[in-house]
């Protein structure tokens, strides 16, 4: 394990990461909420006859990427093993808040193998979390909607595919299915609720959803 071969003051921070990635990407110092930015890229994986996971590549923003590779030995003969380090390390603890992705089917959600491939590349200020997250069993494609949301569940972290073509369906999927995305649409009282919150408020994990997009994959399967 990680922890057996790392200094005490890393295995903190590590642990720090790891609270901010499946919480809300926040210094666990309760009376202050900073917050962080991530876009990301995400294209869904499948051909005429299954969806079988997602490609995901998130970048956060310039303080939140300092704060994750804060006190990592960076150096040209260590840097690669670094990240790649701290990069497990955030998969491992993601794995307990469902890759912070929500997808479902008629309103029903799927679940998730384990997440591979992770990697943490540093693009001059920012830092780049790339991994593939399959599905349990691939999805049967059918006439039923399907829905993809990947938010933090506590409105702390702004989690958003800026683009359109920031979300995609991969080239064979893309015959038999199409994909729109709706933004987010609160509420004013919604909005005022937020707004009020007080710098040392507690956390409200029902907040998230109503502040992120959703993916709406409608197919026509190939056996139709």
């Amino acid at each position: 394990m990680l922890v057996s071969v790392v200094k005490p003051n890393r295995i903190t921070r590590l642990l720090q990461v790891s609270i901010m990635l499946v919480g809300a990407f926040f210094s666990i110092n309760s009376t202050a909420h900073p917050h962080s930015w991530v876009d990301m890229k995400t294209e869904i994986q499948g051909d005429g006859d299954h969806i079988t996971g997602f490609k995901m590549s998130w970048e956060f923003d310039a303080m939140t990427s300092a704060y994750m590779l804060d006190g990592e030995d960076l150096s040209v003969e260590n840097k690669a093993q670094a990240l790649q380090d701290l990069a497990d390390s955030i998969m491992q603890n993601m794995t307990t808040n469902h890759y912070l992705t929500y997808f479902y089917e008629a309103g029903m959600p799927i679940k998730y193998a384990l997440a591979e491939k992770g990697s943490l590349a540093q693009d001059k200020l920012k830092a780049r979390l790339d991994f593939y997250l399959p599905l349990k069993e691939p999805l049967i494609l059918s006439n039923k909607t399907l829905k993809l949301l990947i938010y933090d569940p506590s409105y702390y972290v702004d989690m958003s595919w800026p683009a359109k073509n920031a979300i995609q369906l991969s080239p064979k999927l893309a015959r038999y299915c199409k994909l729109s995305v709706i933004d987010a649409k609160p509420t004013s009282e919604q909005m005022a609720y937020v707004m009020s919150l007080p710098v040392d408020s507690s956390r409200d994990d029902a907040l998230g959803e109503l502040f992120t997009q959703t993916a709406i994959i409608n197919c026509q399967p190939s056996q139709i």
